[in-house]
């Protein structure tokens, strides 16, 4: 078991390697890029992620920015930092090392954060009436 890490202990440039397995469609692929987390303030990390999927025969850019917030509003029992969307809506509470969810009607994604400070992962599980996606990220120190 590791230590429960905070956004704020991942503060840094990262290296990103994901894998996707779309099920339905029965393709692999991978996402290539950088993640970097940076101290907004005291009680806010923003989390923006660049790169290029891989999945089947198209290559494409991908991003996506999210903000890593402490403090009450929002939060579950466990978890004093809540994970929002670039525009503000809540995707799930910041707990490490256990499960996390994102009900998005009609989807449902099941989550895990973990690792150290050298390695860490993102996994997610989205499954609804058209998709059934894994993703699996894994994120190293860029040096």
């Amino acid at each position: 078991m590791t230590d429960a890490l905070t956004p704020t202990d991942l503060i840094g440039r990262w290296s990103l390697e994901r894998r996707v397995h779309d099920r339905l469609a029965d393709l692999h692929g991978t996402v290539t890029g950088t993640t970097e987390l940076t101290a907004v303030d005291d009680d806010t990390v923003r989390w923006h992620e660049t790169g290029t999927m891989v999945l089947g025969d198209r290559t494409t850019p991908v991003w996506r920015t999210l903000t890593v917030r402490r403090g009450p509003d929002g939060c579950g029992p466990d978890s004093p930092w809540r994970v929002s969307f670039a525009d503000g809506r809540p995707f799930h509470d910041w707990v490490w090392g256990a499960p996390v969810e994102h009900a998005c009607a009609p989807d449902d994604y099941a989550g895990l954060l973990a690792g150290t400070t050298d390695r860490w992962s993102v996994r997610w599980h989205a499954r609804g009436p058209a998709k059934d996606l894994l993703l699996e990220s894994t994120l190293t120190p860029l040096r």
